[in-house]
């Protein structure tokens, strides 16, 4: 029986649409893998951005948490007062929005986020003959309302703060890394170690000298009115 090279070359030109079909198949599962697992990773990094938020302090003026705002949680309304004080992008950069504001985006990423409970305190007078902790030399008000007064300052390295009196509660958020020493009135001292994102509520009638003894430091400082 004669073979027909017409049917061999029509053979051959089927192998070789299978041998291509089995390729392009191939290729497009590569490929189908390749976007799932690239999206469910972004996902998961996505996720693990966002983790929940870390309550620091939480009594009967404030909750204090530090908050990585992004596109999912951007747009929530506050149920209290709130001041955000970004720790990213523009370090130290502050925003108050009232209660039943949504936060808009105009701080993004790793924040810390104040809400300011609803419990006055009466003010308390500076009897001690000290000035008060603010306004002081070299520092800054960010902002003030009938609530609260921020303000940024810097410690100079060898040069201790004037002496003063806290007559406001605070809430301090450190944005250097260093250690500063505390000598109060009667000459006693303490020396705390400070970090990037550390964040300590100090109540109100005490009186003291900070000093930079290692590193550097500089502070976002919330007082209550």
């Amino acid at each position: 029986m004669a073979f027909d090279v017409t049917d061999a070359k029509a053979l051959g030109l089927f192998l070789e649409t299978i041998v291509f079909l089995k390729a392009v198949a191939h290729s497009f599962v590569i490929i189908l893998a390749t976007v799932i697992s690239t999206f469910f990773l972004s996902g998961l990094v996505a996720f693990q951005a966002v983790a929940a938020p870390k309550v620091i302090v939480d009594n009967d003026r404030v909750n204090v948490q530090e908050v990585v705002w992004d596109a999912q949680n951007s747009g929530a309304k506050h149920t209290l007062d709130t001041l955000t004080i970004a720790l990213t992008g523009q370090v130290g950069k502050v925003a108050f929005e009232p209660k039943g504001s949504a936060h808009v985006g105009e701080i993004g990423g790793r924040s810390i986020v104040i809400a300011l409970k609803d419990h006055p305190v009466a003010p308390l007078a500076n009897k001690s003959g000290l000035p008060n902790a603010f306004p002081r030399p070299g520092s800054k008000k960010q902002f003030e309302n009938n609530r609260i007064v921020v303000w940024d300052y810097s410690w100079t390295p060898g040069q201790p703060s004037p002496i003063h009196f806290h007559d406001k509660d605070v809430v301090v958020v450190y944005l250097e890394n260093g250690a500063l020493k505390s000598t109060t009135q009667d000459g006693k001292s303490v020396v705390n170690d400070i970090s990037f994102g550390l964040t300590k509520f100090n109540p109100r009638d005490r009186s003291h000298t900070e000093e930079v003894v290692k590193g550097k430091a500089r502070a976002v400082m919330m007082e209550l009115k």
